[in-house]
């Protein structure tokens, strides 16, 4: 309770400066790590500034140890450690398919078979890919990512298209099929509100009214169906044209297909195993994280053991390939430690109770819709997190269906296409950083070229959210 008073007395717009500043060094230094580690830099000073007691020179002492501490406290999370281990994993994976011709045998072998022919059919599989595995978002972008990777050199499709497709496919089938976590934790923070109609109907009626992620999904499908990309998107597919018309390209060893497929359905099996285990036998029960930890490192084995059998490699030799993949991944490794810290620090300074406020003002009620995606989209934008924004939104949504009479699944939906906003396309995003892991994209270049979709989708969302509250509320 102490802490909760001490973060609304805290929360005021000075709040928001970390995550202005981290924005302001990215568009002009083009540097996310230099940038998140200055606005973790920029939050501890502001902590330390609300202390009762400060000075200039506690200040200059206290900022640089209070910023490596709250690194170190980002560790100490079961589930953040999970997740840091795990993205350096899927590197040592990801390079045991490509480096011994895995890739490049099932790419042939789906164009040989006629199931990828076009550009059309390649976006299409990472498109159903994505739809499919819809129980986890981060297994959901890792497996479309690492199946389709190499269908998408093959047609000289720019990974960050690849980041773009996964990314908004993930999260978006998530919140509109619940039959996973993300429903189960939903469904836990509405079950403490006395709502007109049971939790579960409430839910369930704000799959139809979740406008964002139902117009970012029709909007992937536009992208692939046509082969039309807009802005920054066009820019890296016409760059990768270049690239591969200045040099020629450079062609994988032979290998054979179940260097990837049986690696890759030992990925996704030992996620679901573990998901039920973890979750004593419910998918909806079960961590992600602990489940994305056990499987990786099995399927690094299953890649290990084939290899070593076929005499692809000795030991020796793959242990080092492994360490060299791991090695790749450690700048985005890098940038996911830091967002967590940075989204650690905002959450202590109230930056989503102070966006939240804006929504409890005076307001038409027929604009309540509206403000609450616009105010998760804030929230879930600057801090990275598209739960936290559930668990601080909620909160406020529902007690105006109690008071106000309001549609309750309206107000629910406004609330997850808010939240699902920001975390799909904020730079301290782990979604966001996973994408661009599981597409080989630069994480600077993925944000940069998705954002135009989900700005052009969120305003749609914004839209339809105000139509939907003259029309239900009036």
């Amino acid at each position: 309770m102490k802490n909760s008073t001490l973060i609304h007395r805290m929360a005021d717009w000075t709040s928001l400066l970390p995550a202005i500043l981290a924005i302001a060094v990215v568009l002009w230094r083009k540097e996310v790590i230099l940038a998140l580690l200055l606005a973790i830099a920029c939050a501890e000073s502001l902590l330390f500034i609300h202390q009762p007691e400060h000075s200039l020179l506690g200040l200059l002492l206290h900022t640089p140890v209070n910023t490596l501490e709250r690194l170190i406290a980002v560790t100490s999370s079961a589930d953040n450690s999970r997740i840091l281990l795990f993205s350096l994993l899927i590197g040592a994976l990801m390079l045991y398919m490509r480096a011994y011709g895995g890739v490049s045998a099932l790419v042939q072998f789906l164009v040989q078979k006629g199931v990828a022919r076009s550009k059309r059919q390649a976006g299409l599989i990472s498109y159903l890919i994505g739809i499919a595995v819809f129980i986890e978002s981060n297994l959901s972008v890792l497996t479309a990512g690492i199946v389709s990777r190499g269908l998408y050199d093959k047609f000289k499709m720019s990974r960050a298209r690849l980041a773009y497709v996964i990314d908004s496919t993930s999260a978006p089938v998530c919140i509109l099929i619940l039959l996973n976590g993300w429903g189960a934790y939903i469904l836990g923070l509405l079950g403490t509100y006395q709502l007109p109609e049971p939790a579960v109907s409430v839910l369930i009626g704000s799959i139809p009214l979740n406008f964002y992620a139902i117009f970012t999904l029709l909007m992937v499908l536009y992208t692939i169906w046509t082969d039309n990309t807009h802005g920054p998107m066009r820019q890296s597919e016409l760059a990768l044209q270049q690239q591969q018309n200045d040099h020629s390209e450079i062609e994988e060893p032979a290998g054979k297909k179940r260097y990837m497929l049986l690696p890759l359905l030992t990925l996704v099996g030992g996620m679901v195993g573990f998901m039920l285990w973890t979750g004593n036998g419910s998918l909806t029960d079960g961590s992600g994280a602990k489940a994305a930890l056990y499987a990786t490192p099995l399927a690094c084995l299953v890649a290990y053991a084939l290899l070593l059998w076929d005499k692809k490699a000795g030991h020796t030799e793959l242990v080092s390939q492994g360490f060299k993949g791991m090695s790749e991944l450690l700048p985005l490794v890098t940038i996911v430690l830091l967002s967590m810290a940075l989204g650690q620090a905002m959450k202590q300074l109230g930056t989503g109770v102070y966006v939240a406020s804006f929504v409890q003002d005076s307001l038409p009620l027929m604009w309540i819709p509206a403000m609450l995606f616009v105010a998760g989209a804030i929230i879930s934008f600057t801090t990275g997190t598209s739960w936290g924004t559930f668990a601080i939104l909620i909160p406020i949504g529902m007690p105006l269906v109690e008071m106000l009479g309001l549609p309750p699944s309206l107000l629910l939906a406004a609330i997850l296409s808010g939240g699902i906003w920001g975390d799909h396309c904020s730079p301290i995003s782990d979604t966001t950083a996973v994408s661009a892991v599981a597409s080989g994209c630069d994480l600077l270049e993925h944000v940069r070229t998705q954002l135009p979709y989900a700005l052009f989708c969120g305003v749609l969302a914004w839209l339809a959210f105000i139509l939907s509250g003259w029309w239900m509320i009036g």
